[in-house]
């Protein structure tokens, strides 16, 4: 071999030793990205398994939060219908016995006490009276006669009522009328007795 030749393979094994050199470099730095890839990937996959997980528990948080309100909301719901309904129940059991109270000693002076009341609620001149049969009874004529002297106005009958207990005032045309039936009086008085009569029922103080 001469030396050209010789010159010539230690250019050619210089040459190859650079190319396997730089190619390892190439390999490793490959190697390295691609580990640094995987590396970011596997991160980002769980910081976003962790977003997920912290969304999902957050979002099961606001349904248990949710569901509680509703269910609470339903239950107070349920508890006020059976509130109402047992309101109900004593009221339509009080407006029952109404017609007992005519039969008790002193629904004479009940009697003339709602006469005086409905006439004067009405503020009319004349004014016919309407009453129940067993008010009607009550309000005879030297009671009418002296509703009239003190209330200085002229008082007459008109056809009894039916179904209520009590006395309707009204004008001879009938385009006003003061109803006070025990019926309507009970009515009126709703509103103010439900507190006191549902702290007796739930058994709290008088």
């Amino acid at each position: 071999m001469t030396s050209t030749d010789e010159n010539i393979r230690l250019l050619s094994n210089a040459v190859l030793s650079d190319v396997r050199g730089d190619a390892d470099r190439l390999l490793t730095e490959a190697r390295e990205k691609a580990e640094e890839i995987r590396r970011r990937a596997r991160e980002q996959a769980a910081a976003e398994r962790a977003r997920i997980l912290e969304q999902a528990n957050a979002e099961a948080g606001r349904v248990r939060e949710q569901s509680s309100a509703s269910a609470h909301l339903r239950a107070r719901t349920l508890q006020l219908d059976q509130r109402e309904q047992l309101l109900n129940s004593v009221f339509e059991a009080a407006k029952q016995r109404l017609a007992v109270a005519q039969k008790s000693s002193d629904y004479e002076a009940t009697a003339r006490l709602l006469l005086r009341e409905a006439v004067v609620q009405l503020g009319a001149n004349p004014v016919r009276v309407r009453a129940d049969e067993g008010t009607r009874k009550h309000l005879t004529a030297s009671v009418l006669a002296a509703a009239e002297k003190d209330l200085k106005l002229k008082i007459e009958m008109g056809e009894p009522l039916s179904g209520v207990s009590g006395v309707i005032a009204e004008t001879p045309d009938g385009r006003r009328q003061f109803d006070n039936t025990l019926e309507s009086r009970l009515a009126r008085m709703r509103p103010a007795l439900r507190a006191a009569v549902h702290r007796i029922l739930m058994g709290e103080a008088r």
